[in-house]
Parts: structure tokens; C-alpha cells; sequence
């Protein structure tokens, strides 16, 4: 699955390097091995403080100017870097309405600001995502939204979490990524609403 996502990532044109930042975990040892096998790059960090992880991450790339936040349980994804480019905001989100299914998240911050974050006293045991702090602070951290669909589609959950979304992922790119491997959102609501088989399981 993560390699699926690596292989949309690379065809991105605004992306100029693709890091996989896991946890230093034994339980993420296969995963890191198997990436680095295939020649991607491999960040290893806190497995309970994500901030700190993509914040050290960041430094380390040293001349990036914004990171894009993709995580590994959410295959289905569009691209965000050109709004974040073209606005000149510190972060770019589709959050804030959530009108698009849970599984497209993709957030775009300045490297800056991220190492920033992470510097500020907090919670690191508080169960928040890692850009909590970001979205929750606009003066300091000024956001741009990107747009929502014109009818709410936030009752759709494409993330994987169980086997059954798992069942429901394959499913959309055993029927989708041979004939485009581009598809996005709209093509994989024409689907299920062509398989009800497929809406029963992402429903």
C-alpha cells in the first residue's frame, strides 16, 4: 500500500524528494528495509512524538523550503503543493471544512515553521495529529484551505484501518490503476456508484 503511494508521489511535479519518516520501532524494521531495498529514503524518529519525527526529518533535508504531510493509511491522495507555492501561506490543508472522504488528507507546511512547531512546549503524549498545534494557531502559523466539494462527502472513510478497508482499497485499484494510475477522487466515486459492493464496504 505504501508503495502505491510512493509510485503517485513520484509523479507529482512539484515534489523534489520523497521520504518515508517511520518510527524506530523494531515492528517498522521490515517496513524501512524493504523501502530502502527499492531506493527510497528512509527517516527513522520518535515512535510516540510524530511532530518531533517530521520536524527532525525537515532539518535534515536542510535546503527544503515546505514539507508535504501524506500519511502511510491514506493511499488515495491529490496534489496540494502548487496552492501551497501560490499562496505564500505557512500551511495548506483540506481540513477546516472536512468535506472531501477521510483518506485524501495531504498537508503542505513551510519547513520553517514545522521545526517551529515542534520547538513550542506541548503535550507530546496528548493523541493529536502532529500539525494540532499548526491548524490550532493561524495567527502564528497562517493557513490557506483548499477547496471543498460543492456537497459534503465527509461521511466516506478510505482510510485503512481494518482488513475490510484494506479489501475496499484493492478493490479500487484492481478496477482503476491499470487503465489510469492517476485516478482520483471523482473516478473512485463513478466507481462506487457503479459497485455497490464497493460503497457497502467504504460506507
Amino acid at each position: 500500500m505504501i508503495w502505491r503511494q510512493i509510485e503517485r508521489l513520484r509523479r507529482c511535479r512539484g515534489l523534489s524528494r520523497i521520504i518515508v519518516a517511520t518510527s524506530t520501532e523494531t515492528s517498522d524494521d521490515a517496513l524501512a528495509g524493504y523501502l530502502v531495498s527499492r531506493g527510497v529514503s528512509v527517516f527513522r524518529g520518535s515512535p510516540t512524538d510524530l511532530l518531533d519525527r517530521f520536524a527532525r526529518c525537515a532539518a535534515a533535508l536542510g535546503s527544503a523550503t515546505h514539507i508535504v504531510c501524506v500519511k502511510g493509511d491514506c493511499p488515495l491522495i491529490d496534489e496540494a503543493v502548487r496552492l501551497a507555492q501560490v499562496s505564500g501561506a505557512t500551511y495548506v490543508s483540506k481540513r477546516n471544512p472536512q468535506r472531501h472522504p477521510r483518506g485524501l488528507e495531504v498537508e503542505v507546511i513551510t519547513t520553517s515553521a514545522l521545526i517551529k512547531a515542534a520547538a513550542l512546549p506541548r503535550d507530546v503524549t496528548a493523541p493529536l495529529s502532529p500539525t494540532a498545534y499548526i491548524c490550532t494557531h493561524p495567527k502564528q502559523f497562517p493557513a490557506f484551505r483548499m477547496a471543498s466539494p460543492s456537497r459534503d462527502l465527509s461521511g466516506w472513510d478510505w482510510r485503512i484501518k481494518t482488513p475490510v478497508d484494506l479489501a475496499f482499497i484493492k478493490g479500487v485499484y484492481d478496477a482503476l490503476h491499470d487503465a489510469d494510475p492517476d485516478f482520483g477522487m471523482g473516478e473512485v466515486l463513478d466507481l462506487m456508484a457503479r459497485r455497490n459492493d464497493l460503497a457497502r464496504v467504504a460506507a
